[in-house]
């Protein structure tokens, strides 16, 4: 089910900038009991997209009210929203676009998440790498051909999930999550100031880490990191949690920052 600014339909306008330009942002949510998980969060990530990409989205209720309306009728699920600038006439320039558009839909949280909690996952490095831009690191906008392509990349493989780069050579993220890794009681996890999503739950991870017995530091580093590392996590809204088993020839049986965070990223969060 998809509601376009407000109206239950699936035709999106030819001259809409995120047909033409990939020109808005997004960001994909998880239902609980009919509640958006972490909602507060997600409408924060929406409006600060807005704002780094200089989008006039002003029906903030409006949206709010949107997803929790197509939430409510569902025990579990997805929520997703866009925000695009709206139709605009040929070229580049946004000066002559319409109101921006809003964009919900529903959608199954993915079966094999549960799967991949209970046996954690493979990683497979990506070919492909994300290019370094500081005006667009961070948010979640509607220009994912990156992803795209580490996604048909990963498809040629055996492994679950991949690891991506930047441009550097950094360890950024996985194909759809963020990533930490343990040595110790000291938890790593990338910079993403360069490239990369600065993910809903990696930003709860982080708040929930800084009161731990853990100590936490944000880091530029190459894959041999993760050759020294004692444990290996990915997440993201959706996950929420999934501890990783493999990476190259590194095998992990380790499981403690998994069970500090698993128990507290699966709780009922509708704030």
């Amino acid at each position: 089910m998809f509601l376009i600014n407000g109206t239950e339909q699936t035709s999106l306008a030819a001259s809409d900038r995120a047909t033409q330009f990939g020109d808005g942002c997004f960001t994909t949510a998880r239902i609980i009991d009919g509640q958006i998980q972490f909602a507060a969060a997600h409408q924060l990530r929406l409006q600060q997209g807005c704002e780094r990409l200089s989008i006039a989205f002003g029906d903030w209720p409006a949206l709010a009210q949107e997803m929790a309306m197509l939430a409510k009728k569902h025990d579990e699920g997805v929520i997703k929203a866009v925000i695009t600038r709206g139709m605009g006439g040929r070229g580049y320039s946004p000066a002559n676009c319409s109101a921006p558009t809003r964009i919900v839909s529903f959608a199954p949280r993915p079966a094999h998440y549960a799967r991949w909690q209970q046996e954690g996952v493979t990683l497979a490095l990506s070919e492909i790498r994300l290019g370094r831009n500081p005006a667009l690191a961070g948010i979640k906008h509607l220009n994912r051909l990156e992803q795209v392509l580490i996604r048909l990349g990963l498809e040629q493989t055996d492994a679950d999930d991949a690891l991506v780069l930047d441009s550097d050579g950094w360890i950024t993220e996985c194909s759809a999550g963020n990533l930490f890794w343990r040595q110790g009681k000291t938890v790593f996890t990338p910079r993403l100031d360069q490239a990369g999503v600065d993910g809903i739950m990696r930003q709860y991870c982080l708040s929930q880490l800084a009161t731990s017995a853990f100590s936490v530091v944000e880091v530029n580093a190459g894959t041999d990191a993760l050759a020294l590392a004692d444990e290996a996590i990915i997440c993201n809204a959706l996950m929420p949690i999934v501890p990783v088993r493999q990476w190259a020839d590194k095998q992990w049986q380790a499981r403690d920052l998994y069970h500090f965070l698993a128990p507290l990223c699966e709780r009922i969060n509708p704030l």
